[in-house]
C-alpha cells in the first residue's frame, strides 16, 4: 500500500472517530471524555508526524465499541492486516466477538473480517470454517456475497476447482457474471485433470461449459483443440483453433503447430497455406510470416523465402525473423561470409534468448512460458503474447 493511501485510510477513520466521539460527548460529560478527547487528538498529532504506528494505538484506544463506530475498529483492523500486522487485526476482531453488546449483524461483519484474517496468513481450514458458519447463520447479501467471493478464492487457491464453481453458483447472477473469466479458468483446470486420466469427452463438457460462460476463453479452445487431435478428429481441431482469431488474435501463433499437423494430417497443404495467407492480411505476425515463409522454401526454394521475409521485415521488423533470414544465408550463402553470420546469428540468438515471450498485461509480469494465471498479480487469462521487435 501507498503511503499516500495509507494517509488517506487513516484520515477517514480518524474523522469517523471524531464524529463517533463528538456524538458521544453530547450524551454525556465525564472524566473518560477527556481521556478519549486526549487519545484523539494524540492520535492525529502522530498522523501528522507521520508515526502510523502510534496513530493507530491512539484512535483505538479513542474508541469505545458502539454499532456507530464498530466500522472504525473494523477499518482499523483492516489496515493493520495490509500492513501485515495480522495478529493484532485478529486481536482487535476477536474481541469484538466476545462483547454480548453487538447486534447479530455487527457480529456477522465481525466474523468476516476475521475470516479474511486467516486467509491473509494462510489459515485457510480456519478461513473456510468460519465463513461456512457465516453463510449458515445470514441471509444478508452485503455479509453473504463477500463471503461467498472469499470462499471462492479461498478453494482458488486450494486448488479446490469444483469446490470453487459450487460457491460461485450461488452467487447472484450479476455477481457471478463479474467473475467469468475466472470461473471458465476453473473448469479448464478440472478439464485439464481430465485429460492426464484420459476422460476425454468430459473433458470437452467442461470446456464447452467454460466457452459458455466466458466466449472469449481462448484457453478452452486451444483444449479443445489438443483433444481433438488426440483423437485425430482434425477437421474439427482445425475449426476449434481457427476461432481463436475471433477470441484473440495475439494468440494466432499458440495455434499454428496444431494447425500445421492437422492440415498435413488432412493432407490439406495448401488449405493451411491459404489460411496463413488471410492470417498475414488481417492479422500478421511474425509467426505467421516464418510459417509461410516455410512453404515458400518447399515449394520455391530459399530464395524465394528469404527475399519473402526480406520484405515482411520492412513492414513488421523482429528479432525472430531476423534470425531466420540469417540462418538461410548460412544455409545457401558463400563460404566467405558464413563464418561472419555465424558470429552475427549467436550474437543474435542469444538476445532472442535473453527476451521474455509472454507479459501480464495487468501488472507487466514477464517471461518464457504462457501459463493462464499470472503468478504476481494472480489475474487469470492476463498473460498474452508480447509484441513488436522483440515479440510477435
Amino acid at each position: 500500500m501507498s503511503q499516500s493511501l495509507l494517509l488517506f485510510l487513516l484520515l477517514v477513520t480518524a474523522l469517523g472517530a471524531g464524529w463517533g466521539l463528538g456524538s458521544w460527548q453530547q450524551r454525556r460529560r465525564s472524566k473518560t471524555e477527556l481521556e478519549l478527547s486526549d487519545a484523539y487528538l494524540k492520535g492525529l498529532d502522530h498522523l501528522i508526524d507521520d508515526r502510523t504506528e502510534e496513530a493507530i494505538e491512539s484512535f483505538i484506544q479513542a474508541l469505545d465499541v458502539n454499532s456507530d463506530n464498530l466500522p472504525a475498529h473494523i477499518a482499523l483492523a483492516k489496515l493493520l492486516r495490509r500492513k501485515g500486522d495480522v495478529d493484532r487485526a485478529i486481536s482487535i476482531h476477536e474481541s469484538l466477538m466476545e462483547r454480548s453488546d453487538l447486534s447479530e449483524t455487527d457480529q456477522h461483519r465481525v466474523k468476516l473480517a476475521l475470516a479474511r484474517d486467516y486467509y491473509s496468513l494462510g489459515l485457510l481450514d480456519r478461513s473456510e470454517n468460519t465463513l461456512r458458519e457465516l453463510l449458515s447463520e445470514t441471509q444478508d447479501r452485503f455479509i453473504k456475497e463477500p463471503a461467498l467471493h472469499l470462499l471462492v478464492r479461498l478453494y482458488e487457491q486450494e486448488g479446490e476447482w469444483a469446490e470453487a464453481l459450487e460457491v460461485a453458483d450461488q452467487l447472484d447472477p450479476e455477481q457471478r457474471a463479474g467473475l467469468n473469466t475466472e470461473l471458465a479458468h476453473y473448469q479448464c483446470e478440472l478439464a485439464t485433470l481430465d485429460i492426464a486420466r484420459g476422460e476425454h469427452e468430459t473433458a470437452l463438457r467442461l470446456l464447452e461449459a467454460a466457452l459458455s460462460r466466458d466466449p472469449q476463453c481462448v484457453r478452452a479452445n486451444l483444449t479443445i483443440g489438443r483433444v481433438l487431435m488426440q483423437q485425430s478428429q482434425w477437421r474439427s481441431a482445425i475449426r476449434a483453433l481457427q476461432k481463436v482469431a475471433e477470441q484473440d488474435p495475439l494468440f494466432l501463433p499458440e495455434t499454428l503447430p496444431g494447425l500445421r499437423r492437422a492440415y498435413e494430417s488432412c493432407d490439406d497443404e495448401h488449405g493451411f497455406y491459404a489460411y496463413l495467407n488471410r492470417l498475414n492480411e488481417t492479422a500478421p505476425s511474425t509467426s505467421v510470416i516464418l510459417a509461410i515463409a516455410e512453404i515458400k522454401r518447399d515449394r520455391e526454394g530459399v530464395l524465394s523465402a528469404g527475399l519473402f521475409i526480406t520484405e515482411a521485415l520492412k513492414r513488421r521488423p523482429s528479432v525472430r525473423g531476423f534470425n531466420r533470414l540469417i540462418d538461410m544465408h548460412i544455409e545457401h550463402g558463400s563460404s566467405s561470409a558464413r563464418e561472419s553470420l555465424l558470429t552475427l546469428r549467436g550474437l543474435t540468438q542469444q538476445l532472442e534468448l535473453s527476451k521474455p515471450v509472454y507479459r501480464c498485461s495487468h501488472c507487466g509480469f514477464s517471461g518464457r512460458t504462457l501459463v493462464w494465471q499470472c503468478p504476481s498479480c494472480k489475474h487469470w487469462g492476463s498473460i498474452r503474447p508480447i509484441q513488436g521487435l522483440e515479440g510477435e
